[in-house]
């Protein structure tokens, strides 16, 4: 990948975790899976398709405010996903004490 590809690759789960984070906010798990699947292709199309040289100065300043703007959604995300999961695991372990 060149330059602008990446820039715009990281563009692009930018938008998603965005999307996400929506998704997340309004109680919409199956739209947040969705999307959850399309940012792991874009991360996947990062990590086999390296860049074919560095990054210049100025672009991995961008890329690195980008991913800041994208762990700043994330950590969003996991504070409204993570009380879901805690409760998911307490149905389940309830669910399997009476099975047994």
């Amino acid at each position: 990948m060149d330059e602008a590809q990446i820039i715009s690759t990281y563009k692009a789960i930018l938008a998603i975790t965005h999307k996400m984070l929506k998704a997340a906010q309004e109680n919409d798990g199956k739209k947040l899976f969705s999307l959850e699947q399309e940012c792991k292709k874009l991360t996947h199309a990062l990590i086999a398709n390296p860049p074919q040289q560095p990054l210049s100065a100025e672009m991995q300043k961008k890329r690195i405010e980008i991913i800041h703007q994208i762990l700043a959604c994330d950590a969003k995300i996991r504070a409204i996903t993570e009380p879901w999961m805690t409760h998911l695991q307490n149905l389940l372990t309830h669910a399997h004490k009476h099975i047994n």
